[in-house]
This record gives structure tokens, C-alpha cells and sequence, in this order.
């Protein structure tokens, strides 16, 4: 079978770019929690004015511009910036890690470095292993190039033990569009014992494959939104899950956005997204996100 794929991943392969992702995960953190500004060292007149101007976050500060500041607060020019250069501080002081602090983060690192096996070597080859436990995975391809084929995989593989590649969990089947294709699953099921013949017959005959994959339908921004933020979060605090299939997050919002709404379907997708990292850091899970591509041909 012939497979137009494209794998976005969010992936590390050395010390470096494991400090950038670690400093991201702390940064979205601050930016978008709600700050008490009465712990900031700042003229008690600047932390009134951002008070009253109904600012809770240091996002909202730094994507104003001085002018903007300036006619929502009130405040004068001077002012201003002392506040911009005291939340800048702040952020490069909640950021910044040495050397040896990273080093020694020994779990952290290798979670970034585990990876999730899709059952097939060739893949797995191409991926270094699989898709990385932390982060969110992107799968693209035209219709009919194997993209749920892959996800269903990847349902089954996680629940292997780790020595065979998988993470000894379940997966949740998020559906936005279609519905679940429950026979392929079946199917996918009853030839593990084929597709997987790395894997000794008596341990494939232990796992439950069928017990392990929740599903869940999102048609719509909103009930997506409570999926991911209750029910998503329950099954990974409780260990039931560690991987989360959206299957897609594209649909979610062709039904919802014209071409006029750019700004606010970028918001929606940003806040889907931290929210999305956030659980994947938190629970150490992969979240694989479907996307199917099209192409507009000049007329």
C-alpha cells in the first residue's frame, strides 16, 4: 500500500532542543495563568491601573503595544515600560535553568526520548523508534492514504508491554467527524498475532485489546473542549490512558470558522493546543492528531 504521509512531530534528539522544549513548557505556563500583580515589585499606581484595566495575565501584557498599554491603563509612558521590563524579568527568571539543574532532571529527559512503537519496523525506522511520548504528533495525508489505519495501530501498540514498544495503557479514540470504524479495530485485533510477530503468541493472547480503547464524539469547539478538559483528564489521571487520538482536529474547525474568522480560529487553536501540551507534559502521553490534506488546483 502506498502511504502520502506527513509527520509534523514535536520531537527531540539531543541536549539542546530539550532545553528549548523544557523552557516552553514553563513559559506557556506563565503566560497563561492568572498572576497576582500585587507580588510584583511595582509602584503600587501601576499594579492599580493594570488591576483596573482588568489584566490577569502577562499574555495580555505583552500582546499590547506601549500605545495600547498606555490608553488602557492610563498610565504614562515611564510607567509603561517599568511594567513591561518587570514582567519580562519575570519571565526570564521563571525560564531560566543551568546546566546541571537539566542534567540532572534524568526523568525528564527520558520521557523525551521514549518513544511509542507503531508495530511496523519500517516506520518505526523512519521515526527513530516511534512517535515521542511528550508532545504532540501531527498525521497528515490525502483520504485514503491509511492515516486512521496508523491511529487504530497505534491504539493497539500502547497497550504492549514497554519491552515491545508500548506503554502498557489504553487509548482514547476521539471521533469529530466520522464514526468510529469499529470493525477495522476488529479486524486490526484478530491479526495482531500477524502483524506483530516480534511479540511472543502467550503475551498477545494476555492483553484485553478491546477493553483498553475509549471512544469519545466531539462534533463541535465546545464539546470538544469539555472532552479534553473533563473526561480526557479523568481517564489519564486514573492510568487508564496514555494516548489520545483526535481524529480530526481540522474538521472542528471547517464546520465553524468562514475565511473572514482567521483571528478567532487562531485563538481556539492556540488555547486547543496549550491545552492539549499541557496534558501531554502533565501525564506524559502522546497525542496524535489527524488532519487530511487538500489540494487547490489552479482553474
Amino acid at each position: 500500500m502506498k502511504y502520502i504521509l506527513m509527520f509534523c512531530i514535536s520531537c527531540m534528539f539531543d541536549k539542546t532542543s530539550i532545553y528549548r522544549k523544557s523552557l516552553g513548557s514553563v513559559l506557556t505556563t506563565v503566560l497563561y495563568q492568572d498572576m497576582d500583580w500585587d507580588q510584583f515589585d511595582m509602584n503600587p499606581k501601576v499594579i492599580a491601573a493594570v488591576k483596573k484595566a482588568n489584566i490577569k495575565s502577562v499574555k495580555e501584557i505583552l500582546n499590547l503595544s506601549g500605545a495600547d498599554l498606555q490608553r488602557l491603563t492610563k498610565l504614562s509612558s515611564m510607567d509603561v515600560q517599568c511594567l513591561l521590563k518587570t514582567v519580562s524579568g519575570t519571565l526570564r527568571k521563571s525560564c531560566v535553568l543551568t546546566a546541571l539543574q537539566l542534567y540532572q532532571d534524568k526523568d525528564h529527559c527520558t520521557s523525551q526520548h521514549q518513544k511509542l512503537s507503531l508495530g511496523c519496523s519500517v516506520l518505526d525506522s523512519l521515526l527513530r523508534g516511534g512517535i515521542p511520548v511528550v508532545g504532540i504528533t501531527e498525521l497528515a495525508g490525502e483520504s485514503s492514504a491509511g492515516k486512521t489505519q496508523i491511529s487504530l495501530q497505534l491504539c493497539l501498540s500502547v497497550q504492549y508491554p514497554y519491552e515491545y514498544g508500548g506503554l502498557e495503557s489504553g487509548a482514547v479514540y476521539i471521533c469529530t467527524e466520522d464514526v468510529f470504524p469499529n470493525k477495522r479495530l476488529q479486524q486490526l485485533i484478530d491479526q495482531q498475532h500477524t502483524f506483530r510477530a516480534d511479540v511472543p503468541f502467550d503475551v498477545i493472547q494476555k492483553i484485553k485489546f478491546g477493553n483498553s480503547v475509549f471512544i469519545e464524539h466531539a462534533a463541535d469547539l465546545d464539546t470538544f473542549y469539555n472532552c479534553i478538559a473533563k473526561r480526557i483528564t479523568l481517564l489519564l489521571s486514573r492510568g487508564m490512558v496514555r494516548l489520545v487520538v483526535i481524529d480530526s482536529m481540522a474538521a472542528l474547525f471547517r464546520c465553524e470558522f468562514g475565511a473572514k474568522d482567521s483571528v478567532m480560529k487562531a485563538r481556539y487553536l492556540q488555547t486547543f493546543g496549550a491545552k492539549l501540551h499541557n496534558l501531554s507534559s502533565r501525564f506524559r502521553t502522546p497525542i496524535l492528531c489527524i488532519n487530511q490534506m487538500f489540494f487547490l488546483l489552479p482553474c
